[in-house]
């Protein structure tokens, strides 16, 4: 539109009077239009994105189930294939808990699920769940937070855990004084941690791998 004007304009004088109020009356008719448009082009915009935004919070979630669904899949399929070439007995079942996909080999019709693959401590344990997660990171690409368990280990280990946490925790509201625990594995610092939190206390972890351990501090 612009070019067409400028192009007329040179042309002759005479025509430029003549048209530039023409130009100029229809500015103001062309105006308001536009004005008109805004609101309805900036409405029209800001449902699209409320709807964006909630179909996206909505499909992150979903995708981060489905993650840790793949992810318990990949460490199933990896400790299945280590149980078959060294020839041990029991069954893999896969579950999500809370943020973290869980794998846990438990007893099968074939036989017992082998305890030795816990060690003195959970220190094999330990180990084949460390495996474990690599061998999801190689697949997947991403790291790991998946938690093994083997013979039901761990939920045992669980609830010897928070009776001595509660033990721990009544002696220092009793005492006032600091309580150091016994080195533990970062599994079981998250138990007693936990625990601590419910009890309205605080506790801190020091030292270093492995003789790492939990202080239960006295209310302030």
């Amino acid at each position: 539109m612009s070019t067409t004007n400028d192009t007329d304009i040179a042309t002759t004088d005479e025509q430029a009077p003549t048209e530039q109020p023409a130009q100029d009356e229809q500015a103001p008719t062309e105006q308001p239009a536009q004005d008109e448009q805004a609101p309805t082009e900036d409405a029209a915009d800001q449902d699209v994105t409320e709807v964006t935004t909630a179909a996206s919070t909505s499909s992150s979630g979903g995708d981060a189930a489905a993650d840790l669904v793949r992810e318990g899949e990949v460490a199933a399929d990896f400790l299945e294939t280590l149980l078959d070439i060294a020839d041990l007995d029991g069954d893999l079942e896969v579950d999500v808990d809370g943020d973290r996909a869980a794998v846990a080999l438990v007893d099968s019709e074939d036989g017992a699920a082998p305890r030795r693959l816990v060690g003195p401590g959970g220190a094999v344990l330990e180990a084949l769940q460390e495996l474990t997660r690599l061998a999801v990171q190689a697949e997947t690409g991403e790291r790991s937070r998946l938690m093994l368990d083997v013979a039901g280990y761990r939920a045992d280990r669980r609830s010897a855990l928070v009776a001595q946490a509660r033990s721990a925790i009544a002696e220092v509201k009793e005492s006032g004084e600091r309580r150091d625990l016994e080195p533990m594995t970062a599994f079981e610092r998250k138990v007693v941690h936990d625990e601590v939190l419910a009890a309205g206390l605080s506790s801190e972890s020091e030292g270093v791998e492995p003789s790492r351990y939990v202080v239960i501090l006295p209310a302030d």
